[in-house]
Order: C-alpha cells, then structure tokens, then sequence
C-alpha cells in the first residue's frame, strides 16, 4: 500500500469584501489569502479495496462522509477509475469553524496527494477545478501561492512577494455560523473597494489592506473579538483583525518573541486557543 504523510497549512485573510449575492447563494468576494504555518497532519493510504475511511482526532471534525477530506478522496478515486480506496488519518491542529480554512486545506491536501499516489496526472488548474466542487477556499490551497481571490473565491491571482510575518492567532471559542454572517452583512460597495498596492515591501503596507467586511456583524454579536483586536494591538501588533467569519483573530508581528509574549499574556487564565506562526 502506498501511504504519504502531509501537511495541510491553515490560512488567514489580509482582505475580505463582500461584493454581491449571487442567484446560487454564494457571494461574489474579494479576498487577499496568505498561508501559514498552522497545519493539520494527514497520513493517506491507497488501499486496494474501494472503501474509503477518514478518522479525526478532533471532535469538531466528523469522520466518514461527512468530513470533505471523504468527499475528495471519493471525487478523485472515482474520476481515476482505479477501483483503489483509500484510509485518511488526520490529526487536527487548526481549529474547526474558526475562520481558519482548514477543512478545505484537508480537502485540498488530499486531492494533491492521491493525484500523486494513484498518478492520475491531474494538472494543478484541473484540480482546482475539481476543489471548487468542494468549497470556495480548497482551490487556493491547491494554488500554494499568497493570492488575491475572486468571484466565490475560485479566480485566483498570484499576488507579489509579501514580507514574512509572525502572526498570533487567537480563538475565544465562540461559535460563529459562516452562514449567519453572510446573510446578515452590508454588502461593500464598488466605489468603497480599497486599491490594492503594486507591491507590498514592508509588514507595514500589508497593515494598510486590512479589512473583512464579516467584522461588523460577528463584533455586534461577540464583542470579544474587538476585545481581542484591541488588546493584540495594545501589545504590539502592528495590525489585527479577524479571519474569515471569525471568531478566530490575528495580530501581525515583526518577531517571534513579541508575539509569543503577547500571546502569554492575552490568553493566560482562558481555555482560549493561540498559535504564533508564520506567513509562508
């Protein structure tokens, strides 16, 4: 039996607009996505009987077919006409629901890795085809590039060379319904949209894009997160703001070591989840 081990990173969002409703119920968007270095580790197997088996040591997280990284494995062993199977053992370290991508970079990172055991020969903008089946941010995962993100998130542009940065992630536990959130927002007009720098050469110049049009309506729910952005900022943070729908919050940092301090100090006496990572 064949069997990868793989890493499927978490991501945060720089820039998130909230375009237009679309007839399907997705929104057009207008995201600015960056990798980091929070994964989840996944051992995958093709096996030679046609059963497919995803276990997860998250109870956030379903097993079977209920998790995406099932219904990728079972869209790629049935466009490879193989007749193989596959067992998918992920051990979660990016919390579920958190804003954070990582069901999708789940999906994405065994799409990736069974084009390679079974060697189907997918290309990657074939895949990213076949990701976006899946959910809006799996093509991105697959496009392993920091990228500005259009329409539900499938255009994706490579975007230029961004300084590395230290990011605290910090995640109050709230329960915030992505659903909710959308039906619930003022849509960004045209005229407001920010121009996007050319280049980005300093931490400081990322700073100047931050923005997530999902914030107003998760912060009148759960004053936490403007709680948070506040007080990573208070210690240090050159930005901060949420990811995606939330309820997890970033602060950008030039070094390791005041991140870290801020995260000692922010999450002491909670149960809060926090991570110090890096952009890649």
């Amino acid at each position: 039996m064949a069997t990868l081990v793989l890493s499927a990173p978490a991501k945060i969002n720089y820039l998130l607009d909230v375009i237009a409703k679309r007839p399907d119920g997705y929104h057009d968007l207008r995201m600015i996505m960056q990798r980091v270095n929070l994964c989840d580790q996944i051992l995958l197997t093709v096996t030679d009987t046609p059963d497919i088996i995803v276990t997860c040591n998250s109870p956030g997280a379903p097993n079977g077919p209920k998790n995406i990284a099932w219904k990728a494995a079972k869209v790629l062993l049935d466009l490879s006409q193989s007749g193989k199977g596959a067992t998918i053992e992920i051990t979660k370290n990016i919390p579920t629901a958190a804003g954070l991508g990582g069901g999708s970079s789940d999906a994405a990172t065994v799409l990736m890795g069974l084009n390679e055991l079974l060697e189907t020969g997918f290309s990657e903008q074939k895949l990213m085809e076949i990701g976006c089946t899946l959910g809006a941010d799996v093509p991105f995962f697959i496009f392993k590039k920091t990228a500005l993100a259009e329409g539900i998130g499938e255009k994706l542009t490579q975007l230029p060379e961004m300084p590395k940065c230290w990011i605290l992630l910090i995640n109050p536990g709230v329960h915030v319904s992505t659903a909710w959130a959308y039906r619930s927002l003022q849509l960004t007009s045209t005229s407001e949209l920010n121009k996007l720098p050319e280049f980005f050469e300093s931490i400081e110049q990322i700073v100047t894009v931050l923005s997530n049009d999902l914030e107003s309506v998760t912060i009148s729910a759960f004053p936490i997160i403007a709680e948070i952005k506040s007080r990573l900022i208070n210690m240090g943070a050159v930005g901060s703001m949420m990811s995606g729908s939330g309820p997890t919050v970033f602060g950008i940092f030039k070094d390791f070591a005041s991140a870290e301090t801020a995260r000692q100090q922010i999450t002491s006496g909670t149960n809060w989840f926090s991570a110090t990572v890096e952009t890649i």
